[in-house]
This record gives C-alpha cells, sequence and structure tokens, in this order.
C-alpha cells in the first residue's frame, strides 16, 4: 500500500506540527528566519506567516477565522490519525493472517 513505509517518522511529527501550529493560532518559526534573511538581504519583510503570505489565497478561504483555522488543525489531525489507525490496523491483520496460517 503505501511505497516508503519507513518515512512515516518524519511525516508524523510533520504534520502534528502542523496541527499544533493552526490548533494554537502560532506563527510558523521559519517566518521570524526568512523576515530576516529578507531584511539582512535588503528585501521587503511580510507581516504575516509563510502560510498566509504564501499559501493562503490558493488553499484557504478570503477570511481565515479562529474556528476555520482550528477546524482545520482538527482536519489534520482527524485524517491523519484515520489513515495511520488503518494502516496500524491492516498490518496487525497481516500479521495474524500470517500466524494463524504458520501455526496451522
Amino acid at each position: 500500500m503505501l511505497k516508503w513505509k519507513s518515512l512515516a517518522w518524519i511525516h508524523v511529527p510533520a504534520f502534528l506540527w502542523g496541527a499544533l501550529i493552526e490548533l494554537a493560532g502560532w506563527v510558523c518559526p521559519l517566518t521570524p528566519l526568512e523576515n530576516w534573511l529578507r531584511e539582512k538581504d535588503g528585501g521587503l519583510v511580510y507581516r504575516t506567516d509563510f502560510i498566509e503570505h504564501y499559501i493562503l489565497s490558493l488553499l484557504y478561504p478570503t477570511t481565515l477565522t479562529r474556528s476555520l483555522q482550528i477546524f482545520l488543525g482538527l482536519f489534520v489531525l482527524s485524517v491523519n490519525l484515520g489513515l495511520y489507525g488503518w494502516i496500524l490496523w491492516r498490518t496487525a491483520q497481516k500479521k495474524a493472517r500470517g500466524n494463524s496460517s504458520s501455526h496451522g
């Protein structure tokens, strides 16, 4: 089913961090770093976070409310926990079938 199962250890912290940023209403820590580097190079800084500046208009409605932000964070958690739960369940089922056939 999954091509690179071993990479889940990278994805799990990433989706948890993304959900935490959304649910807590925090600014991604890369935004201040990017602005500092832009300013140091003489470029313009922006007052919003990275997602808001570059991706908001593509992914989110024009007005991102706090309740929508919480919904999106919970949605990210739900989808990912559901998928990982399903994968773990399938893996357990395959192991159980493998163990029952080797004992028969």
